[in-house]
């Protein structure tokens, strides 16, 4: 499913003997320009612009033509995000240009999409060595040009996965722990040993001596690799890279697959592209924000939150929990559920969360997600009987139990639930169950008030 929407630049993205020119099609205001100035490693920060645009453009299970979707663009404060999923969104990649790989200044703050059409892209492929890389993102000056003589229309189709993506990967990021850094010669000798793009398993990477080994079982400490090829758009940047970081969230012996993140560091730019849990798996299904969108208890607290964000770099916990007289728990549940909006992304370098505005409509995360409206169907039409730690929920002609585990997990006697164990998120009667307990609680609450 996709949706259409329409964007304009005021003219095209171009390159010349005065550098590159990314053109916007919009944000906080009209087509603004957020940065202005010079990369200071330019051949890096082409190919790491190269490596964002690639992965937008490539579907790496069951490839077809190129997407050619416009990677989102975020300025805030110091620096500079670029992010862009994978046409079947099972790769997320984002550029981050830091402080001192910007000679210039952040002139202002907000998201937008960025025009990188094939010119720019042969453009950027010829920087080498010294040459220069000026970028103003954004025209220079809006009041030279009308809507009616100089806008270039550009219709791009945004699928609806993107957004239930953007939703899905922060959730799943704020889970990770640095596993393992390797030398960039290390992490050459590594990615060198990787199987080919066309390989489809699942594997393991072990921290071994100063570098990774690979193995067909997890172990406690293992970072999954699934559909190693997908890791191709890293190697562009490799030659300039200081590091590789990997991370990924604790897994024990026998665990089944979960996604990773895959770090390149140079000092002035990251490049990290995460990957879904396997290949045929994209983001956008893998349920990870569900129970922050069947969530209504953070509501309030979300609202309350979104209005206190600001454009710095990452968001403090502690001080969002100051100035809303809340606790860190609830602010961090807080910043969940606007990640579901696309309001906020998750950095694993900086175990930080970060602004974001998207332009979707902040309600399509849930009301396209067929299991939250499964759930609500449920919870509304009295499907739900709650009994202590357990409940009875009635789904056509079908009765499942749904319970309650000391740690808190809901467990379902439902087929989707026997198939996945949770891994891929809530099924739609312990989403129903979530739902129902909150109105229920919230009611006595009310009652008692």
């Amino acid at each position: 499913m996709s949706v259409v929407q329409q964007y304009r630049y005021l003219a095209p993205s171009t390159a010349g003997d005065g550098g590159v020119d990314l053109q916007t099609c919009g944000g906080p205001a009209a087509n603004p320009r957020f940065f202005a100035g010079f990369l200071t490693t330019p051949a890096a920060a082409a190919a790491g612009l190269l490596a964002v645009a690639d992965v937008a453009r490539t579907r790496y299970f069951q490839p077809r033509d190129p997407a050619s979707l416009d990677p989102v663009v975020t300025g805030s404060a110091d620096r500079l995000r670029f992010e862009s999923f994978s046409g079947c969104c099972g790769v997320y990649a984002r550029l981050d240009a830091l402080p001192p790989g910007l000679d210039g200044e952040v002139l202002g703050h907000g998201t937008t999409n960025v025009d990188v059409n094939p010119p720019l892209r042969e453009a950027l492929a010829r920087i080498a060595g010294l040459d220069p890389l000026h970028l103003s993102v954004g025209p220079d000056d809006l009041t030279a040009s009308t809507l009616d003589g100089t806008v270039v229309e550009k219709k791009v189709p945004l699928p609806t996965r993107w957004l239930r993506g953007f939703a899905e990967v922060h959730v799943l990021s704020a889970g990770f722990d640095l596993r393992a850094e390797l030398t960039a010669a290390e992490a050459g000798a590594f990615l060198r040993r990787l199987p080919g793009a066309n390989d489809r398993s699942v594997l393991w990477a072990v921290p071994a001596g100063r570098s990774l080994r690979l193995t067909s079982r997890p172990v406690p400490g293992a970072v999954c690799l699934a559909g190693a090829g997908r890791l191709a758009a890293l190697r562009g940047l490799l030659r300039h890279s200081r590091s590789l970081r990997v991370y990924g969230p604790p897994v024990p012996a026998g665990s089944p697959p979960v996604a990773s993140a895959w770090e390149l560091d140079t000092g002035a730019l990251r490049l990290t592209l995460t990957l879904s849990p396997e290949p045929h798996r994209g983001f956008s299904g893998e349920g990870a924000a569900l129970a922050s969108l069947a969530g209504d208890d953070v509501a309030d607290d979300a609202e309350l939150i979104g209005a206190l964000l600001s454009w710095d770099p990452t968001i403090d916990v502690a001080d969002l929990s100051a100035a809303a007289g809340l606790g860190p728990g609830r602010v961090r549940a807080a910043l969940a559920q606007l990640g579901t909006a696309g309001r906020v992304g998750y950095d694993v370098a900086d175990a930080a969360y970060f602004h974001r505005v998207l332009p979707y409509d902040a309600a399509r995360a849930e009301r396209d997600n067929p299991r939250l409206v499964g759930a609500r169907a449920l919870a509304e039409s009295g499907a739900v009987t709650l009994d202590g730690s357990a409940a009875t929920v009635r789904s056509g002609d079908q009765t499942y139990r749904v319970r309650r585990l000391p740690d808190g997990a809901l467990t379902c006697t439902c087929p989707w639930w026997a198939k996945h164990r949770g891994g891929r998120g809530p099924c739609k009667h312990a989403l129903a169950v979530t739902i129902a307990t909150a109105s229920t609680t919230a009611a006595t609450m009310a009652g008692t008030a």
